[in-house]
């Protein structure tokens, strides 16, 4: 199947695309987005890894689903296209950002600029009907993007992990602990966000560990 997605990936993951739950999983997607409002519109769902090709990545975030309101998901867990009211989430991650280093809560929610600078932030699920969470769970995306975390966690060396809550952590199995940096904490929804994500340092935690294997900082 050819599927339109930046060339490391395709190189990559091209024998995924050509498995049979695959195709089931896209031929569902694409009556999907004829039938009704799905997000991200088509042109994001490939959006971190379009922005993110695999010789940069040196941190990867997890997410679940996509946002399922209007103008907020384009293809990066947590964030927000431009002009978007911050979800609860991200303003909890936005401060927690500035307790650990200082940096100024930002007016964009839009975190193309973490990608850029090799921040994968990978949906687990991407691609959602509107106002409806979850509804696009279960049906291949999840099989997808477990791939995409064992060929990271394989193939390459001192990555940072960042696992926020039950879910996101569930992929530590797959990653070999002795090569990467695994950081997990609570989820940053204000249910949890005030026991442990809070004052998790995580954010300079990430940098110290890139300084350390001689990579480039995150500049959060």
């Amino acid at each position: 199947m050819d599927v339109q997605i930046e060339s490391s990936w395709k190189a990559l993951l091209q024998s995924e695309f050509d498995k049979p739950y695959f195709k089931e999983l896209t031929d569902f997607v694409k009556l999907e987005y004829q039938k009704k409002a799905i997000y991200p519109p088509g042109k994001f769902i490939f959006n971190a890894f379009n922005l993110c090709p695999f010789d940069k990545i040196k941190a990867v975030i997890i997410g679940q689903d996509p946002y399922h309101g209007p103008g907020q998901a384009h293809g990066l867990c947590f964030s927000v296209q431009d002009g978007t009211p911050f979800p609860p989430s991200l303003l909890n991650i936005f401060k927690e950002i500035q307790n650990d280093l200082g940096i100024p809560i930002p007016e964009s929610g839009n975190l193309t600029r973490w990608a850029e600078q090799g921040v994968f932030l990978l949906n687990a699920t991407l691609t959602v009907r509107a106002h409806e969470a979850g509804s696009h769970q279960k049906k291949g995306w999840e099989t997808f993007t477990d791939e995409v975390i064992r060929i990271i966690a394989q193939q390459k060396e001192h990555v940072v992990f960042l696992l926020w809550g039950a879910y996101a952590q569930k992929k530590s199995e797959m990653i070999d602990k002795h090569r990467h940096l695994v950081l997990e904490s609570v989820h940053p929804s204000p249910l949890s966000a005030s026991r442990g994500f809070f004052g998790n340092h995580q954010f300079s935690n990430v940098n110290k560990y890139l300084k350390q294997h001689l990579k480039e900082e995150i500049n959060w």
